[in-house]
């Protein structure tokens, strides 16, 4: 902002005016962030998301501005606090609200199959849910029962049965196995070259194990992974 001269209101130097506005304007937002409570950055809702940029372009359009009345920026921050608050409390009543204003969760993962309709509903393709397993622990696919993309943006998994946390005292050495990364061959019906090239397997032996004679036949495929120790291709089909 470029200042035209060097005073503005009531004959106070604009500088002066940048502070008085700036420590209002941050008061003001840290007294309705604490009403609105407090949630981790990774924990935002889409509205909560949309509030607080809103409300921080309000605030910093309120720190430099001399041109304008203070209470226009505390009228519009106002509102934005009794949207947010009006949501929050509807939310609580009403279920249809609340899936209105927040979403709802949306199924990735069932019963150990990807759901393609979910991965298109959540906007994310497999390799970002390979990489938000990853995050929660769990490198082979096969280990996952359910997975669920919560309106949160995080991920929710529960492991099969036998893969579930379990006490020392539970565990037979001699049935553990060993760890290892999940070998990806096929994403999105595209066979993985390097996948390939890290179990040292070829495409004419892919082929082979699908029953297939060329690329395009694999258009159904969501995900195929190999497990070397067993020497099995695990599949997961798109879903209709």
């Amino acid at each position: 902002m470029i200042f035209r001269n060097t005073e503005s209101m009531f004959g106070i130097p604009k500088i002066y005016w940048v502070l008085i506005n700036s420590f209002a304007s941050f008061w003001f937002l840290f007294i309705i962030s604490k009403i609105l409570g407090k949630k981790q950055i990774a924990q935002l809702e889409f509205i909560d998301y949309v509030v607080g940029i809103s409300l921080g372009s309000i605030a910093a359009e309120w720190a430099f501005s001399d041109d304008r009345p203070f209470y226009y920026y505390a009228i519009a921050m106002a509102i934005f606090f009794l949207l947010a608050l009006f949501v929050a409390i509807v939310g609580r009543k009403s279920s249809f609200l609340k899936r209105l204003f927040k979403g709802k969760p949306v199924t990735l993962i069932y019963e150990g199959k990807i759901l393609s309709e979910g991965l298109d509903k959540s906007k994310i393709d497999v390799n970002d849910l390979l990489s938000m397993l990853r995050e929660k622990g769990y490198f082979d696919l096969n280990d996952v029962a359910y997975a669920i993309f919560e309106t949160s943006g995080q991920l929710s998994v529960l492991p099969k049965g036998n893969q579930k946390p379990v006490v020392i005292e539970d565990i037979d050495t001699k049935k553990v196995k060993r760890s290892a990364l999940t070998d990806v061959l096929i994403v999105d019906g595209v066979i993985s070259k390097s996948g390939l090239n890290e179990v040292n397997k070829t495409e004419e032996w892919l082929f082979g194990k699908l029953q297939a004679k060329e690329e395009s036949e694999l258009e159904n495929i969501l995900l195929a992974t190999y497990d070397d120790e067993n020497d099995e291709l695990h599949i997961h089909y798109k879903t209709d």
